[in-house]
C-alpha cells in the first residue's frame, strides 16, 4: 500500500523550476515509492543494478539523451561520474527534468556540488512523521508504540515486526552500504560502534572516551561518525553558536535519524521497555527533534538546530532557526507536568532577551498548559509552536 508524502506539492514545485532535482534520505525511506508513484511520467533507472549501473557507465551521455525529456535516477551515489553529464545534459536541453535520489548525501561531495549549483533543487525525504502516519490511517496515540517502532514505511506498508525489521536492516546497511563509502577492515567492531551511539544518544559526543571504549584511534572515530551523517542514520546537533557566555559546551550532541532503530540497536523488543529504560529521556528527545526535521524538509525548508549548555548545566534541549524566527524547546518524556522542566527555558529566555512565546516545553503528557509564561505542549500537537507569526 502506497502513502502519499508531505513532501510532494513541493517537489513537483521545484521540478518545474530546476532543471535537476536531488531527494536523498535513508535507505527505505520511501525515495523509490514516491518517484514511481508521483512522478510516473519520468523513466525510471535504479543503478543498484550493476548490469544496469555498467550499461549507463559504458556511455552515460548517450543514456541521459536517449531515454526522452524526463529521467529519474535511483541511488545515483553508485556512479559518481554521472553528475558532470547531468550538468551538460540540462545545460544543452532546458526542456530536460533529471531527478536523482540517493541514500547517500552526494551533494556534500564538492565537484558534485560545483557541477549542479544553480541547476539543482534540493530535497530531503526521512522516514513518516506522525503527521504523515496520521494520513495513512496508522495509529499514532501510542507514543511508547511509536518511538519503538520508528517510522519507515515498509514496517507500515507490509505489517512487519520492528523486530524483524531493524536487525535486517543493520546487518544489510553495515555489510554493504559501509564497504562503499569507506574502508573499514573490522565490520564487527564497527557494529559495536554503531550500538555504542545508540547508548548515548542525545548526549554529548565525546570521541576520546569513545575511542577509548573500543580500542580505536581518535581519527577513527571521528570518521566513522561522518560515515553515519553521510549515509542519513545519525545527525549532529550543534552548541548554539552566538556566545552569550564563554564557558558554553564546544562539543555537539548525536541523535539517529528513527527512533525504532536506536531501540533495535539498544536491544529492546518490546514497546513497554520504553517506560523503564535508562535512555526513555534521550529517545524522547530524539523522537521530538527528529520531527522538528521532518517538519521542515518536508516543506524543503533548511531549519538550523542547536542546543545549549553552559559550565552550570544548565540547558535548552533545542533551538531552532528559520525564516527569520529562533524557536526554544527544552524536551521532557514525563506524562506529568512539572513546573521544574521550564525553569532552564525561563532562564534562557532572560539571556538572550528571544520572544518567549516562542518558547515551549515539549512534554509526554496530553494537557496543554502556561505555567510562568512558559506554554507546556503535549507531543503529539507541539509543531503547533511554528504556526507563531
Amino acid at each position: 500500500m502506497y502513502v502519499g508524502r508531505e513532501l510532494i506539492g513541493h517537489m513537483r514545485y521545484i521540478i518545474s523550476k530546476f532543471p535537476a532535482m536531488s531527494v536523498m534520505g535513508p535507505r527505505q525511506s520511501g525515495k523509490s515509492s514516491l518517484i514511481k508513484n508521483e512522478f510516473s511520467d519520468f523513466a525510471y533507472f535504479n543503478l543498484e543494478d550493476i548490469q544496469l549501473r555498467e550499461l549507463v557507465a559504458s556511455d552515460i551521455k548517450g543514456f541521459l539523451a536517449n531515454n526522452g525529456q524526463k529521467i529519474a535516477i535511483d541511488e545515483a551515489q553508485n556512479l559518481p561520474e554521472l553528475f558532470s553529464y547531468v550538468q551538460l545534459a540540462v545545460d544543452n536541453d532546458p526542456d530536460k527534468r533529471i531527478i536523482l535520489s540517493g541514500s547517500q548525501s552526494f551533494l556534500l561531495h564538492e565537484k558534485i556540488a560545483q557541477s549542479l549549483a544553480g541547476r539543482i533543487g534540493i530535497t530531503r525525504l526521512l522516514p513518516f512523521s506522525v503527521k504523515e502516519l496520521k494520513a495513512g490511517r496508522f495509529e499514532t496515540s501510542d507514543l511508547a508504540q511509536l518511538i519503538f517502532t520508528g517510522g519507515y514505511p515498509r514496517i507500515y506498508d507490509q505489517n512487519i515486526n520492528p523486530i524483524h525489521f531493524y536487525p535486517n536492516y543493520i546487518q544489510t546497511y553495515v555489510e554493504r552500504d559501509l564497504r562503499t563509502l569507506s574502508n573499514i577492515g573490522d565490520l564487527t567492531l564497527f557494529d559495536a560502534f554503531v550500538r555504542l551511539c545508540a547508548g548515548r544518544v542525545g548526549q554529548i559526543i565525546n570521541y576520546s572516551s569513545m575511542a577509548n571504549d573500543l580500542g580505536v584511534s581518535l581519527n577513527t572515530i571521528k570518521n566513522w561518525i561522518s560515515i553515519l551523517k553521510t549515509s542519513f542514520i545519525a545527525f549532529e546537533l550543534k552548541p548554539y553558536y552566538r556566545n552569550f557566555s564563554k564557558r558554553t559546551v564546544k562539543s555537539g550532541k548525536l541523535y539517529f535519524y528513527d527512533t525504532g532503530l536506536v531501540c533495535s540497536l539498544l536491544g529492546m523488543t518490546d514497546k513497554s521497555q520504553y517506560q523503564t529504560h535508562f535512555l526513555k529521556g534521550g529517545l524522547f528527545e530524539n523522537f521530538v527533534i527528529v520531527e522538528v526535521l521532518k517538519h521542515f524538509y518536508n516543506q524543503v525548508k533548511e531549519p538550523k538546530l542547536y542546543f545549549w549548555q553552559d559550565s552550570n548545566k544548565n540547558e535548552v534541549d533545542c533551538i531552532v532557526e528559520v525564516d527569520g524566527n529562533t524557536f526554544s524547546f527544552e524536551i521532557k518524556a514525563g506524562a506529568t507536568w512539572n513546573k521544574d522542566f521550564a525553569k532552564y527555558l525561563i532562564k534562557w529566555n532572560d539571556l538572550t532577551g528571544f520572544d518567549a512565546a516562542k518558547s515551549a516545553v515539549v512534554y509526554g503528557g496530553s494537557e496543554e498548559i502556561v505555567i510562568s509564561g512558559v506554554r507546556f505542549l503535549p507531543w503529539f500537537n507541539f509543531l503547533k509552536q511554528f504556526e507563531i507569526s
